[in-house]
């Protein structure tokens, strides 16, 4: 155990709080009469005595104490809203011996990251929750929370809780403790001295269960908050103690951490060529160590940056992932990144493809663009001031009867994608004559014998991958391809 420091600051608090207003930094800012500050320092009390600083890593909700990190003298994480229980479980899995504190409130918990919270329950996740319960929403302006009384006005239930339209209060303590996962469940109060040493002990009693690893914890904490609330203190704390807690009464609920082993899960794989291998087929390696892919083009010896762009079932995106399977067929790294617009047929698509040699940074294009397909106007409009000097047009000509004045250096390639695909027989098979064209155009003008004769297969080998078990759907949109290339080719 740590030695105690005077005044009563616990180690676990940094000596001053820069987030405080003014010239005084070593008080708290929270509202008078709000119970954050008292449970505040019961966790940093128990940080210090129990010697966790350098492996503790505090989760700060979206809520009042959205700033806890600038005064909890340990790691912090803020997280976006609701998503407290998602980022402890990747810290805990990521580094099992690290402790993982989650402080949330009740909207935070009880309502839009409830799921992530409960599914990380029932998972028993290696750490501790701290849910601070005030019945209402004290952030942003007080409005009704989950937890809110029957009867109870705020903001959004002037006349009071209505059971009948708005539920019944989320008694969390007591769901989270039918779950067979958890170890340790209990709610408590911060309203007198009794109240407040036992709230202490459940702070220190789940924070030892996460030093022990022997899987979740979970602690109520009922709390006042005077604003929102529009009480004195002591009237604040009268509501609790004879209002709160009839609803939400305290206690232990669960606590069966002396009859559970230590949670061991599989070591997390760390080195990158194990993580490789565990999701990807192994690549041949060059002398270099770099991974070997094939193309000998000069088009491939710097990073190729695709946009492909058009209407909601025009075939867009899976244009952009049969692209994407060639050429991780083809040992490149490559990364494909849909943006579907609406969710309705008709609506703007459009993906971003690119393809690597080495590694690739970021799946965003949105400048400096190689290639540009395009299958309607809107998204020529959108993406050609997007396109490179020495950029790609290719565009479907069924669609589009004119374009823009290019820059110096950008080449347009032009083909009736649209009408081909029709005369065919399937308009949904327009990406891929398409497809067939770019084959032609790249084929003519910047492929080597050698990656223009694999260029087909790798195609074929494409729509494979992509439509697996779909043997009709291959055959149409390979057939669909060659119409492509031959018309292209004729016009080249």
């Amino acid at each position: 155990m740590s030695e105690r420091v005077k005044l009563g600051r616990p180690a676990g608090f940094f000596e001053t709080f820069e987030r405080r207003p003014g010239s005084i930094k070593k008080n708290m800012s929270y509202c008078p009469g709000c119970g954050h500050g008292v449970l505040h320092k019961l966790i940093a009390e128990a940080i210090a005595d129990f010697g966790i600083q350098d492996k503790t890593t505090l989760i700060s909700p979206v809520g009042c104490s959205v700033f806890a990190y600038y005064y909890f003298d340990c790691f912090g994480l803020q997280v976006p809203h609701g998503r407290s229980a998602a980022a402890a479980t990747g810290l805990t899995r990521a580094n099992p011996d690290s402790i993982i504190i989650g402080y949330q409130g009740d909207g935070d918990l009880a309502a839009i990251g409830f799921n992530a919270f409960i599914q990380a329950a029932n998972r028993g996740e290696n750490y501790c929750v701290f849910f601070v319960n005030n019945a209402i929403y004290g952030m942003t302006g007080g409005q009704m929370a989950p937890t809110s009384l029957i009867g109870q006005k705020t903001v959004t239930s002037p006349y009071g809780r209505n059971p009948l339209s708005e539920g019944y209060p989320m008694k969390v303590c007591e769901m989270v403790s039918q779950l067979e996962a958890p170890i340790y469940v209990e709610r408590v109060a911060l309203t007198t001295t009794p109240n407040i040493m036992r709230a202490r002990m459940a702070v220190r009693k789940a924070i030892q269960n996460n030093i022990e690893k022997k899987g979740f914890s979970f602690v109520e904490v009922l709390s006042g908050c005077p604003v929102n609330l529009k009480m004195k203190t002591d009237d604040m704390n009268k509501f609790i103690d004879e209002k709160m807690t009839k609803i939400f009464p305290l206690g232990v609920y669960k606590d069966v951490a002396a009859e559970r082993e230590k949670v061991v899960r599989p070591t997390p794989v760390y080195d990158r060529d194990s993580v490789v291998k565990a999701i990807y087929r192994e690549v041949e390696e060059k002398k270099d160590g770099a991974a070997k892919a094939a193309g000998d083009s000069p088009i491939f010896d710097k990073e190729l940056r695709v946009k492909i762009g058009g209407f909601g079932g025009q075939g867009v995106l899976s244009l952009g992932l049969v692209m994407a399977a060639m050429g991780k067929q083809s040992g490149f790294n490559v990364s494909w990144l849909p943006s579907y617009g609406p969710e309705m047929r008709g609506g703007t698509a459009n993906c971003a493809l690119i393809v690597n040699r080495g590694t690739i940074g970021s799946p965003i294009v949105d400048s400096n663009c190689d290639l540009l397909i395009v299958l309607n106007r809107p998204s020529l409009e959108k993406y050609l001031p997007e396109l490179a000097d020495n950029g790609i047009l290719l565009y479907d000509s069924s669609t589009i009867k004119d374009i823009p004045a290019l820059k110096p250096g950008q080449k347009a390639y032009a083909l009736n994608g649209a009408d081909i695909a029709e005369e065919y027989g399937n308009l949904k098979c327009a990406n891929a004559v398409m497809l067939g064209a770019l084959a032609a155009v790249l084929k003519k003008n910047y492929l080597s014998a050698a990656d223009s004769a694999a260029f087909d297969q790798t195609a074929f080998d494409g729509f494979a991958e992509c439509f697996s078990g779909k043997e009709k759907i291959v055959k149409m949109n390979s057939e669909a391809y060659k119409l492509g290339q031959d018309a292209m080719a004729k016009t080249l």
